[in-house]
């Protein structure tokens, strides 16, 4: 079965991307700003415009460990239940506040959970919460606008986009200047050849987050690398194109139409969140974040489905299993106690 989407260019998303070529007098657009506007313009967005992108059916692009049922929740919400019992508090007294959430739906919808409220924030509304709060996202970091760089032999060249002469889309790459900020950060060692793929955006993501007048619990489920591991486990980049749950590298194709991600650095992530006075716990699988935080709740759902193998049971095999969203994902959480 084919997908519903309109294959042609939204006319509103085409402007702006030409309008992003004009800035730079040799038509060159930065991949992060392609990645923005792809993902994010108001009008022609992948995730602003309304479509069926999370799912497992033919029309969806992905699924996420909230397409499998109401388990995620359940676990999500044993997690922070015990993160914030460590701290002798009440989630009683919590917001549990996500961010990113689909269509104004909760990871906690159909859930039985203490906290004092809940509160989805879709993508692009405005950030309001304060006080006590769980604030919770799920391949949210993914998400953002990433820089992308290929070192050569003479140096790092950036890489991007351009319109050729009869108006379609092309990759192109340009060299980092010397004297740039940006050349002053990359690394001196990855061999020619090597793509490094630059998840800024995400870090700035959890400082703006961090910077919100609140206290309480930060927990984020995502995937992703530390900065050793970017520098010298992936020489292809990280950035991708899924459409219909077919993974591309052809990141240009149909902007609007395709999501678009890059692993983020979690060593980022925790640093700006310790700049804001969290103490942030370390990175840890998905399969070993559930275990170490949510150890009760497992058990009682494995006793329940112990005797069948039911939908509830596949679905919590997929959630910590190795060769499935167990190791494929990450979760950190991070606690502050004065904002």
């Amino acid at each position: 079965m084919g997908s519903s989407i309109d294959q042609t260019p939204n006319d509103s998303l085409d402007a702006a991307l030409r309008a992003e070529a004009a800035r730079n007098a040799d038509g060159f657009i930065p991949f992060d700003r392609f990645m923005a506007q792809a993902l994010y313009h108001p009008a022609g967005g992948y995730y602003t415009t309304t479509r069926q992108r999370v799912g497992r059916s033919a029309e969806t692009d992905f699924y996420t460990a909230s397409s499998l049922g109401p388990i995620f929740g359940e676990l999500i919400a044993a997690v922070a239940v015990h993160r914030i019992g460590q701290q002798s508090e009440s989630p009683h007294d919590f917001t549990f506040v996500e961010l990113g959430a689909e269509q104004g739906r909760s990871v906690l919808d159909g859930v039985a959970h203490p906290f004092r409220a809940v509160q989805p924030i879709g993508i692009g509304a405005a950030w309001e919460f304060s006080g006590p709060c769980v604030v919770f996202s799920n391949e949210l970091f993914d998400a953002q606008p990433c820089a992308r760089f290929r070192r050569t032999t003479s140096g790092w060249v950036e890489l991007g986009a351009g319109f050729t002469a009869d108006g379609t889309l092309e990759n192109r790459e340009r060299p980092v200047t010397a004297d740039s900020a940006i050349a002053r950060q990359l690394p001196d060692d990855c061999p020619p050849g090597y793509h490094l793929d630059w998840p800024q955006a995400a870090a700035d993501l959890a400082q703006r987050i961090a910077a919100n007048p609140w206290r309480g619990l930060f927990v984020a489920l995502d995937y992703g690398h530390s900065w050793h591991e970017l520098i010298n486990e992936c020489p292809q980049g990280t950035a991708r194109a899924y459409r219909q749950h077919v993974q591309t590298n052809d990141l240009l194709a149909q902007p609007g139409t395709q999501d678009l991600t890059c692993h983020i650095c979690w060593d980022w992530i925790a640093a700006a969140l310790k700049k804001s006075g969290f103490h942030v716990d370390p990175v840890v699988s998905q399969e070993a974040f559930f275990i170490q935080n949510a150890g009760p709740k497992l058990a009682e759902l494995m006793q329940q489905e112990a005797a069948r193998m039911s939908q509830r049971k596949s679905a919590l095999l997929q959630l910590l299993h190795p060769s499935a969203l167990g190791q494929k994902f990450q979760g950190l959480t991070a606690w502050r106690d004065v904002s």
